[in-house]
């Protein structure tokens, strides 16, 4: 039975077209992979990548009332260049598609290729895929599918559905005096992937979501021929490796389409994840041995606890489809404000800068492990010198925010802490809210606590918008979700 939906005020329930398609992003090898502060040439694919797509167009008769073009990718992140390309091409080559309501989100895999071209360490200029040939190849396979999801739209019907799986877990350990890790880590009471099984340790800094919410597509067959999937962890089980792999959105895929046919289409969303990670920090053994008794591997543990809680949910509301629903899409410019660096912050940054230059010079072959956390220092000290001159003090965000039915979806370019995302759910108007993070270039967006723990992705160094930044990107997200609502009378 397909249900319909009523709507009360300025906006109506409208026919939904739904069009999908996938494309290969598989790079030829050798390649430099992205994701680590050293350079990593692979040399195997272990599994293929993929950018998977579904185009949404509201119809009243044979009026566009609204659309939006949802685009995941197996890649690290998302340079906003490579987004103003993507939708030039999708411009210039079909009409009637506005190119703003097209957005790209990565999975955050560390083991895809390098996407943008001001990588810090050096990649050979011989014998390895170049970074503007990936670029290319990858810009075109994308307009491709994107334009193939949009020429494929049919009528269809929507519903949603929310499961759990136990993937993520908060990866900032605290301590109970400062933990001092030359380097990359600045002092602080706080340490990503900290040792928890020593007399120092306190408690993990934040909490874990392990919510899975989920938007199915079916065609006018009644044929599932997509799933939109939001898990709060950022696709790295395997993110130290030297060979290509999708990580574990690979296996989901894998057995969903054992269960639902070859042609689904799975866009792998990843929400509010910037503290987040698949690694265990505490439980190990009992974990590992569990896993060794089913014969799986963690990735495949993963990958057998996302698809469960995705075919639950399905079987719950595979009888509650909708095919005219209310349907908006919103894209936003809030500014945001850059995150202050004091003197001290910069003092550190310009010595650790200079101390990484001066190994480089002493030892050039060094350069290959060392000029990532060199450039990395040495940006905090351009950004600071920048705020002494009276520059730029706010970063243009683009957001998007839809609604579809009962549902809202909200994206940011961030690596943004988990504790922004349950703001956002918690004040949320919608039944079921989505958030997808890293459509964009991204930096980690943390909070306050973590600021004052310190550590890597809460020290300037890794932080471009900072906790002031993260309370304006929820309050101005959660107002534009509620004005939908607000609207509608519901």
């Amino acid at each position: 039975m397909v249900a319909g939906l009523i709507f009360a005020g300025n906006l109506q329930a409208a026919r939904l077209l739904i069009g999908t398609a996938t494309a290969d992003i598989t790079p030829s090898l050798p390649v430099a992979i992205d994701g680590q502060f050293y350079m990593r040439i692979a040399k195997a694919v272990e599994t293929p990548l993929s950018v998977n797509v579904v185009a949404l167009e509201a119809k009243d008769g044979d009026r566009s009332l609204d659309m939006a073009v949802m685009v995941s990718c197996d890649i690290v992140t998302i340079p906003a260049s490579v987004i103003e390309d993507v939708r030039a091409g999708v411009h210039a080559k079909i009409s009637g598609l506005d190119p703003e309501k097209i957005f790209l989100n990565a999975i955050h895999t560390h083991t895809a290729p390098v996407l943008h071209n001001d990588m810090a360490y050096p990649i050979p200029e011989k014998g390895v895929l170049q970074v503007e040939e990936y670029r290319d190849f990858f810009i075109r396979q994308v307009v491709s599918a994107v334009i193939d999801a949009w020429k494929s739209r049919r009528p269809g019907t929507v519903s949603w559905g929310l499961g759990h799986a136990a993937v993520a877990n908060n990866r900032r350990v605290v301590y109970s005096k400062k933990v001092e890790v030359p380097g990359v880590f600045s002092d602080g009471k706080a340490k990503m992937y900290g040792k928890t099984d020593v007399p120092e340790f306190m408690n993990i800094e934040g909490m874990a979501d392990d919510g899975v919410n989920v938007l199915f597509f079916w065609d006018q067959d009644r044929q599932l021929e997509a799933a939109c999937i939001e898990v709060a962890c950022p696709a790295q089980e395997m993110e130290g490796g030297v060979a290509v792999n999708a990580d574990y959105w690979y296996p989901v895929r894998e057995k969903l389409k054992q269960r639902f046919g070859p042609d689904l289409v799975v866009l792998a969303w990843i929400g509010a994840a910037g503290d987040q990670s698949p690694h265990l920090l505490y439980n190990k053994a009992a974990e590992e041995r569990m896993i060794k008794l089913r014969n799986l591997s963690r990735l495949e543990e993963i990958g057998r606890r996302i698809s469960l809680a995705v075919e639950e949910t399905y079987e719950t509301v595979k009888n509650n489809r909708y095919e005219d629903v209310e349907f908006v899409h919103k894209v936003e410019i809030v500014n945001l404000p850059l995150q202050k660096i004091t003197e001290e912050e910069y003092a550190f940054a310009r010595k650790m800068a200079d101390d990484y230059k001066a190994q480089m010079a002493a030892d050039p072959a060094s350069a290959e492990k060392l000029m990532g956390r060199y450039t990395w220092n040495e940006d905090a000290v351009r950004r600071y010198e920048s705020q002494k001159k009276g520059g730029n003090t706010e970063h243009a965000t683009e957001i998007h925010i839809l609604r579809i039915g009962d549902i809202a979806i909200s994206t940011n370019p961030f690596e943004l802490f988990t504790d922004y995302g349950i703001q956002i759910q918690a004040r949320s108007k919608a039944l079921q809210t989505f958030i997808i993070q890293l459509t964009g270039p991204g930096s980690y967006l943390p909070t306050e606590k973590a600021m004052e723990g310190g550590g890597y992705s809460a020290i300037v160094q890794s932080v471009l918008v900072g906790p002031e930044g993260g309370h304006i990107l929820v309050n101005r997200t959660v107002d534009e979700i509620n004005k939908l609502w607000k609207e509608t009378g519901n």
